[in-house]
Formats: C-alpha cells, structure tokens, sequence
C-alpha cells in the first residue's frame, strides 16, 4: 500500500485520528495518537517525534529524541476505538542521523529477513506461532516489602467445583482435562470465536481456535504462516485483539507462561521453514520427509537453543513451564511424533508445501520480533555450518533409563542460565548485523536488573509455607 492509498483508506473509512504503534524493548505495544489532518504523504518518511527515554529498554535522557516512521502496508481501522481510528506500526529512527534505531524489536526483525536473503540461502521465512493463553475472571497480585501474594479466579477453574454459584452447574475441565471438550465444559467457545472473526476482520489468517489442556478457560488460536516481519506485526495485533475483546466481555486475557500450579502452561509452538524462488526448501527424502537443509536447520537450532532461549523464552516465570520430567519440550533433540522434543517434524501433510518444523520450546511471553529473528538466524547458522542434529529422539522419553536420559541436553533451567548462554553464544545473532552487540548487552543487562534480581532479591510466598517455623 502507498502513502496516497493509505489516506485514501483513511477518508474511505471515516477515520479521524491516526494511532502509531510500536514495541518496546521487553515487547509490550506503545502508541500515541495525532489528528488525521497531522497525516500526510511525507509523514510516510519525515516521521513523528517521542520521548525515547520513557521506553523501556531504550535511550537516555540526555538523548531522548527519537521519530516513529509509519509503514503503509501496515495500514488498519482499529476495531475498539470509539472514534474512527487507523493504525500505523511504526519504525523507530535517530532523528538526526534518520538511521534505524539498533534497538527497535522490528528493525532487528527486518534485518534478520534481508540477511537470509544476502546469505542466497532463502528469500522468505515463513514463521506460523500458536500461541496459547488463558482467560480468567479475576485477578489480583500483589508486591511489597512485607506482602505477597496473587489469586487467579474462573468459572471454568475445578478449583470452583464446590463453589455456591447460585446454582453451580458442575461443567469445569478437570486439571490437564481441556483438550478438547464441547460446551457446556467449554465456557469460552463464543468468546474464541468472536477473537478469531475479529482478527479476520483485520486481514489475518487464522487456521483453528480450540480450548487447551489446562482448566480455567485455557485457550489456543493458530494463525496461518507468514513471513517474519509480517508474522511479527501480526502476533501483536494477536495479543492486542483477545486482550481486548476479553475486557470487552468482563475476562481478562493473559500471556503468562505458568500461571497456574499443577496445570499445563501456555507455550507458543513455532513453525518454520525456508522457501527460494517460490518454492520450499525444508521438503525432501531425508528423515520425516525433510530435506538436508532442514536437518542443519534443526542442528542449528539445537546447537544454540540455550542462547536463544534468553529471547523466545524471556521471562522468569517462562521456566516454570520448561521442567523436565513434565511433558515440557526441554530435550534438546528433534522427533517426527515425539513432543517432549524441543523440535518436532509435523506429519499431518505430506505436501512438500506444509513440510516444516516445528520449535516446541519457545513461549507467548516473548517479544515476537527479536524470538523469530533469533530463531531464523540460528536456522541459518546451522545451514551455513552444516551442523548435524545427531539422531531423531523417537523413544518416549519417559521410558528411557537414567543413563539414556543423561546423554540429552536440556534447555536451560532457569532465566538466569538462559541469560548466561546467552553471554557465551551470540556471535550467530551478530551476523549481518542483525543483532548489534549493543542490543545483546541491553537485553542482558535489562533482564538480569529487572527481573532476575528483582526476583532474587523477594522471599517467595511458598517459602513462608515451607521455612516459616524453622
């Protein structure tokens, strides 16, 4: 779409203001919102001008200013707004220099797309999230110096079975029993729906929407692949659309991996593959169907999943979903059925189209953008280096003897052992650029102040249960 036909989709659609998106470093959507009259053609490249030290993740205050350039193709009427509004996503440039700013999760996203290019390897990675969430009713927490505490509520939770609800009708998913009953146990049907026509409405894609495994209204909504940057843009509108559509219902939405003792958390499956000049790389007459080229994918992958884990799987709660022994995808091995595997071949078509594969560990914590450009750029590593992925994990895993188990990696155990992979092997990120050291050093340095010590530093509820009367 051009500037021109992006003001003419403005007027066409009655919009009276213009609101700008972008991400900020940990992956949370910002916006500011300017008239419509502010909008035209040369705002596609003069911009609009912020306050980057209020981002977290970005620029001091002594060098503040920084522009968001809309993109045209990114053009959408947001479908909450009260007042008829476009929406733009936007990149972040220095407003002196007018060079793309190293830390803007896009930027990186869009480097890591033209570097698969330069590498003659690829022109196009096709990334298809599922991103699982849940929907609750209620939710409190709190953090203080001498409080702590959080409390989740749902109609759907079993913890409510014995609830007066004036009448308690009974219909709520036992613990790891939500893979797939129909209403009335599942409560959320109509909701889901409505999220999935509501991103339709939008343009994007979407496969399936079904209840997940957990109680408690656990949920999954798959989009159809796209490519890296697009797929990217669409993953935010994802978590912006249920979030809101949910408040809209009195729900609330979460993409927090583990919010629930005892009960499945929420992953984000990712599909990946590799096409060139139009067709697909990743098929062939190797293992599960796959090509060569996929199998160095997948040695790449599991070469540098500990460092990649720092950005597909950020958060200190992210680990509380990945403990082996528990159905989580923590072997560090691939498998055509096997999903304890942290890499999983898909065998439900044989279409050399649909052949991908599929990287189990990553959760929708993530900042999309910087998850798949760490994916991709360990993809093509492997590719490069020709790196083998040793022999498919076809056992089940837990039947295998404790010296069988042994000799699998794991993904890390912990943000903190996450982070340290991350100091040790990232020269593959740096490739191309892609990702600056700058942004490597931020990351680790935004995750070990804010969440790791903070975390660190607070006695967890559970230990008052545990220590109190030692």
């Amino acid at each position: 779409m051009t500037p021109k036909e992006v003001l003419g989709m403005a007027k066409e659609n009655g919009a009276r203001v213009v609101d700008l998106r972008f991400l900020d470093f940990p992956g949370i959507w910002q916006h500011f919102t300017v008239p419509l009259s502010e909008l035209d053609e040369s705002s596609f490249e003069d911009g609009f001008g912020f306050d980057g030290s209020s981002i977290r993740g970005w620029q001091p205050i002594h060098a503040s200013d920084m522009l968001v350039v809309p993109d045209p193709d990114t053009a959408k009427m947001d479908p909450f707004f009260e007042v008829p509004t476009l929406v733009l996503i936007g990149d972040i440039v220095d407003p002196i220099t007018k060079e793309a700013y190293s830390r803007d999760p896009r930027n990186i996203a869009k480097k890591a797309e033209a570097y698969l290019k330069s590498s003659g390897i690829g022109d196009t990675a096709f990334i298809g999230p599922e991103a699982e969430f849940f929907i609750f009713d209620d939710i409190r927490f709190e953090s203080s110096r001498n409080r702590a505490f959080y409390e989740i509520d749902s109609i759907e939770g079993i913890w409510n079975s014995g609830r007066i609800e004036d009448p308690n009708l009974g219909y709520k998913p036992r613990h790891k029993e939500g893979y797939f009953p129909v209403p009335p146990t599942d409560m959320f049907q109509d909701l889901r729906t409505k999220m999935l026509l509501t991103l339709e409405e939008l343009g994007i894609d979407v496969e399936c929407q079904h209840h997940e495994v957990a109680t408690a209204g656990q949920a999954e909504i798959d989009m159809r692949f796209k490519p890296l940057v697009q797929m990217g843009d669409q993953l935010m509108w994802f978590k912006y659309v249920l979030k809101n559509v949910a408040k809209m219902a009195d729900h609330t939405v979460t993409f927090m991996p583990k919010p629930l003792f005892e009960d499945n958390g929420s992953g984000m499956h990712t599909h990946v593959s590799i096409w060139k000049d139009g067709k697909p790389l990743f098929a062939g007459d190797k293992y599960a169907g796959v090509s060569q080229i996929a199998l160095y994918a997948i040695g790449g992958i599991l070469k540098h999943c500990k460092a990649v884990c720092a950005l597909t799987n950020p958060t200190t709660n992210s680990y509380k979903r990945l403990v082996p022994g528990f159905e989580a995808p923590v072997n560090l091995a691939y498998s055509s059925r096997n999903r304890s595997a942290a890499i999983r071949i898909p065998m439900y078509s044989q279409s050399p189209k649909a052949k991908r594969i599929e990287f189990r560990t990553p959760d929708p914590s993530c900042n999309g953008y910087l998850a798949f450009s760490a994916i991709l750029m360990a993809v093509i590593d492997g590719i490069q280096n020709k790196i083998d992925p040793g022999d498919p994990l076809d056992k089940d895993i837990y039947g295998l003897s404790p010296e069988e188990l042994a000799e699998i990696p794991s993904a890390p155990g912990s943000l903190d052992e996450a982070i340290a992979a991350l100091k040790e092997d990232n020269a593959f990120l740096l490739k191309g650029d892609v990702f600056t050291r700058d942004v490597i050093d931020m990351w680790i340095e935004y995750k070990t102040d804010k969440e790791i010590n903070s975390m660190r530093l607070r006695p967890h509820p559970h230990e008052f249960f545990l220590y109190y009367d030692i």
